[in-house]
């Protein structure tokens, strides 16, 4: 079964990419938790961080340098971005095709609420 963001990648559904070579895709969330908010997408469909391989290790360091670029032209480089990747129901994880949220524009708070 195909992603949206599958479809997203072949473009047969619509996004606002922003960057797309042989190996990922970034393009705008949807519903954006920051000013800038960008998924990078692996083009092979990698359901969880759990079903990486030692294959995909060239393709995982290529989402890096592509989250330092895209966070250079989105401006955001200078003052500070957060790079998260959620695996698995309990984390968040909302589409089962791994992928890299680039989030800034403005100061962050904590990732997690601290519990006492």
């Amino acid at each position: 079964m195909s992603t949206i963001f599958a479809k997203i990648i072949a473009r047969q559904a619509p996004a606002d990419i922003v960057y797309q070579d042989d190996l990922v895709t970034a393009f705008k969330d949807i519903r954006p938790l920051a000013p800038v908010h960008i998924l990078i997408v692996p083009n092979k469909e990698i359901r969880t961080v759990n079903d990486v391989t030692p294959e995909d290790e060239q393709m995982l360091g290529h989402m890096f340098v592509v989250a330092k670029q895209v966070a250079a032209e989105m401006g955001i480089a200078e003052t500070g971005y957060r790079l998260l990747v959620n695996c698995g129901g309990d984390a968040g994880q909302e589409v089962y095709h791994l992928h890299m949220h680039l989030l800034g524009g403005r100061r962050l708070g904590p990732v997690l609420a601290r519990r006492d």
